[in-house]
């Protein structure tokens, strides 16, 4: 900070080619930082990348592989924020071993290595001072979803042993709870019925679901300054449909 004008920060996404990291890249763009956006899609991240101007960069990769998440930061030489935002949950259904198997791996690996992984390499580039680990969970971390919730949960756990290690550069780790979400991508696309949006907004006492811009106002927040004495803490972005603890 200088004069109380937050400076050009360099920031980096995971998950920013659609949804909710696309959000969170626009708004970071729109404060006046630069931003790299990691993903898989490499059609997407161009595009996003030609929507919101200069100050953003791309490159495609495989976050769950490490070869290919150490080649994705050749030639970075710093950033000030992390933003965890990749993740998903697996398509596959069953009860046999092997599909119980299989599914498991794939929401440990998509939840929680995409984002050990990624932090492992950004930390040794992270600005010493004041800078940020934000991480992406969900509400299933707290009231259950099979595989896909144990994992969300492992980052909870795992985001307490990044907080002293974050500290060192004297800077957070913090976790951000989304319950249900409109306009993301995450229950496979098209828009869903009356019906549903009306049970998940009846999860709320407030009454509706979540948009968006929620999360991204949580996000905001935990980067910028006056978060800079919260760390190793999960805010929870989902109206109350559970409550605080």
């Amino acid at each position: 900070m200088d004069g109380g004008i937050e400076i050009m920060r360099k920031v980096i996404v995971s998950g920013g080619g659609s949804g909710m990291g696309r959000a969170v890249t626009e708004d970071f763009v729109k404060r006046g930082d630069s931003v790299l956006i990691l993903g898989r899609r490499a059609d997407r991240l161009e595009k996003v990348a030609e929507e919101l101007g200069p100050t953003v960069e791309f490159k495609s990769c495989d976050l769950t592989n490490p070869d290919d998440v150490a080649r994705s930061l050749e030639g970075c030489s710093s950033f000030d924020v992390l933003v965890n935002c990749a993740g998903g949950k697996s398509h596959t259904t069953g009860t046999d071993l092997n599909s119980v198997h299989k599914r498991w791996l794939e929401d440990f690996s998509t939840n929680v290595l995409t984002a050990v992984l990624l932090t492992e390499a950004v930390l040794p580039l992270l600005t010493k001072g004041n800078p940020r680990l934000i991480t992406v969970s969900s509400i299933a971390a707290l009231r259950g979803n099979d595989s896909y919730g144990a994992a969300k949960a492992a980052l909870h756990g795992w985001n307490h042993s990044m907080v002293a290690r974050m500290a060192e550069l004297g800077g957070t780790a913090n976790i951000v709870v989304p319950g249900y979400t409109y306009g993301t991508e995450f229950f496979g696309g098209g828009e869903p019925s009356k019906a549903e949006l009306s049970r998940r907004a009846a999860e709320s006492p407030l009454g509706r679901f979540g948009e968006i811009d929620d999360v991204v106002g949580a996000i905001a927040y935990l980067s910028s300054a006056q978060a800079g004495f919260v760390t190793g803490q999960f805010l929870g972005v989902n109206g109350g449909a559970v409550l605080g603890r």
